[in-house]
């Protein structure tokens, strides 16, 4: 199967979950995440902003402030086709929602790449070697592969989202753990 038909039936399996389904499975996913050792050592954790249908990482960066982490988000420039890591303090201030959907924040520090510890990341499909599909842009790939960064690579994905293998080329970059309801898949 190619990439473009693989990202269309994700997204119709996805756009046919019942929303207390997709909240109830967030929360469990959540939970495998924050209690996982790796992000417990983190101290700069990386984590997109949810759009309606992902996993909602709101619980994720809660806790990370709470425990004292800087918690960092992608702000995607657009004309420039790439993103760069950006500290925020808040879900309620310095956050737009931009011409894509996406909440990018509007203020911030950017952090140095090597300060990330752990990068947790969207994708429509995952397959347990590590392969992500993306939603065309190749941001995140071009992301992982900056100078300086060394963090672990990580997602959080509903089980729907993991299928026996994702089409991948040379500029794929696998991640090493999918964190979906029923715990977390060590990926490789």
């Amino acid at each position: 199967m190619d990439k473009a038909q693989l990202r269309k039936d994700l997204r119709q399996i996805l756009a046919r979950m019942p929303e207390e389904i997709r909240r109830q499975k967030s929360r469990q996913i959540c939970g495998h995440l924050l209690d996982a050792g790796d992000y417990k050592k983190a101290s700069v954790v990386m984590a997109f902003l949810s759009m309606p249908g992902e996993v909602d990482t709101t619980p994720i960066l809660l806790d990370a402030w709470q425990r004292g982490k800087t918690v960092v988000v992608p702000k995607v420039l657009w004309e420039q086709r790439r993103m760069i890591p950006v500290e925020i303090r808040s879900l309620d201030t310095g956050l737009g929602v931009d011409k894509m959907g996406l909440r990018n924040p509007t203020t911030g520090e950017p952090v140095p790449y090597d300060d990330i510890d752990l990068v947790i990341t969207p994708g429509l499909g995952f397959d347990r070697q590590g392969n992500r599909l993306g939603r065309g842009g190749a941001y995140y790939d071009r992301f992982f592969v900056s100078p300086g960064l060394r963090a672990m690579k990580w997602a959080v994905a509903f089980s729907e989202q993991i299928v026996d293998a994702i089409p991948c080329d040379s500029g794929d970059i696998p991640i090493e753990a999918i964190v979906c309801e029923t715990g977390i898949i060590r990926c490789g």
